[in-house]
């Protein structure tokens, strides 16, 4: 079975789950404006003429589309009936929309999740007026609830590729770690990892000028821009976020690493601080990540740990969802912020892979501290970091109370989250991470 096939049969499995009749994607000219769910229809291929896609809870596969496009959608061996067209696709469509005769048509418009909004506004207009005079212009409803859980329970498949990508990952930053060395540029290390990629076979998870970022010490700017001619000096936290695409699925992660200063064989305690206090939010928040939570109750837990011990609050979601694409839409480890929508109310749900990424700034070192390395600046680690507790020895420091932090200026796109999946047992402790416990998934803030 493909993974198509696979993703279609799910559908029609949530739609009877969600009580919705009739699943209908619109689109046309797909090549220019092209509707993100295609890819678990009807893969690459593309759609000229104005096109619907249906799928009902009673497992009917229908499409309606021009008839140039016929023989490449009944390769796909995924729709039980294709109906072909030449000059208009109005009256075929109303005819197996009334032929089903479905209480609830949910089309692909989305308040909260653009991977569920790709119904544009015109073809929803031309889409009620094709129904205009039958009882379904009345009956379209949001699909957000059908693509929330399509694009995010994974199937092994997804699953599979997903953890492919966290593997190779892992392995272009293991790869860089022992590449860095004091006096190069953060554009030099992240042509490097352009490079690995490259030797990897495989692409970005978002555009190569941003993927990776890397800042090192703390006037780099942190945010969605890459590189720059910065170099890495003694006493730089170096922050990496960097994901590649496997197969159709993305990795996103978050790396640091210290370097060391003369006569340093461990990072100062205030680093090993920050590293102690993330690492706490981090693994208490992967604790509660159970099938039913929302996503705002998990981004309290991390965010009062961050703000209770004294650092500022970072201005992000603590974690998204990991898919096709970085941040693959749905319910959000995030606050309750307009920016964010009702995505943080959305419960989680079994099988769906999350990252997890509190942040904050060391003062003085650079962007945020959590997984990393400990290098000596000539290129060598000094400290392996294959679990977060081997990274900085834990009894050196606790997390620090209010009064001993209040130092800490400003919150940044900190480092590591855990790639965390819903596990399929409802009655789980916790939630399982899709890949091994040395590959550390982040984020891409939101």
């Amino acid at each position: 079975m493909t993974l198509i096939q696979e993703k279609v049969d799910q559908a029609a499995a949530i739609l009877k789950e969600k009580e919705i009749d009739m699943w209908l994607t619109f689109v046309r000219e797909t090549s220019g404006v092209r509707d993100p769910v295609l890819d678990f229809l009807i893969g690459p291929n593309d759609l000229t003429w104005q096109s619907a896609l249906i799928f009902t809870r009673h497992g009917d596969k229908i499409a309606v589309i021009g008839n140039l496009e016929k023989d490449a959608l009944q390769r796909l061996d995924v729709f039980n009936e294709i109906l072909g067209y030449d000059t208009a696709v109005s009256g075929l469509l109303r005819d197996t929309i009334t032929r089903l005769n479905p209480d609830r048509i949910a089309v692909n418009t989305s308040h909260n999740n653009v991977h569920a909004d790709g119904l544009t506004h015109a073809m929803y207009e031309i889409l009620r007026g094709y129904l205009k005079g039958t009882p379904y212009a009345d009956r379209l409803v949001s699909a957000e609830p059908v693509i929330n859980s399509l694009r995010g329970r994974k199937t092994p498949t997804e699953l599979a590729r997903i953890k492919k990508a966290v593997e190779i990952t892992d392995e272009i930053y293991r790869k860089t770690f022992d590449f860095i060395k004091v006096g190069m540029t953060e554009i030099e290390i992240g042509s490097y990892m352009h490079k690995l990629a490259g030797e990897y076979g495989v692409t970005f998870a978002w555009p190569a000028e941003s993927c990776p970022a890397v800042n090192s010490g703390p006037d780099s700017p942190v945010g969605h821009s890459g590189p720059t001619n910065i170099k890495v000096e003694r006493g730089h936290i170096i922050h990496f976020d960097f994901g590649v695409k496997y197969e159709g699925y993305c990795s996103d992660i978050q790396r640091v690493c210290y370097v060391l200063r003369e006569g340093e064989t461990e990072a100062p305690p205030e680093v090993q601080r920050g590293f102690i206090t993330v690492s706490t939010a981090i693994e208490r928040s992967r604790e509660a990540m159970k099938a039913g939570a929302t996503g705002n109750s998990i981004d309290v837990i991390s965010r009062e740990i961050i703000t209770d011990s004294g650092y500022p609050e970072y201005p992000y979601a603590l974690g998204h969802q990991l898919g096709r694409v970085a941040h693959d839409g749905g319910a959000l480890l995030g606050p309750l912020w307009e920016k964010y929508g009702d995505s943080p109310n959305q419960k989680l749900e079994v099988g769906q892979v999350f990252t997890i990424e509190p942040g904050l700034a060391v003062p003085g070192y650079g962007p945020g501290v959590c997984v990393g390395k400990m290098m000596d600046g000539a290129g060598s680690t000094v400290m392996p970091s294959r679990r977060a507790n081997r990274k900085f020895p834990q009894s050196r420091a606790a997390p620090p109370s209010p009064a001993s932090s209040g130092s800490a200026s400003t919150a940044s796109s900190s480092i590591r989250g855990t790639a965390a999946r819903i596990p399929a047992r409802r009655d789980s402790a916790q939630a399982r991470r899709t890949s091994s416990s040395s590959s550390r998934a982040s984020w891409w803030p939101s």
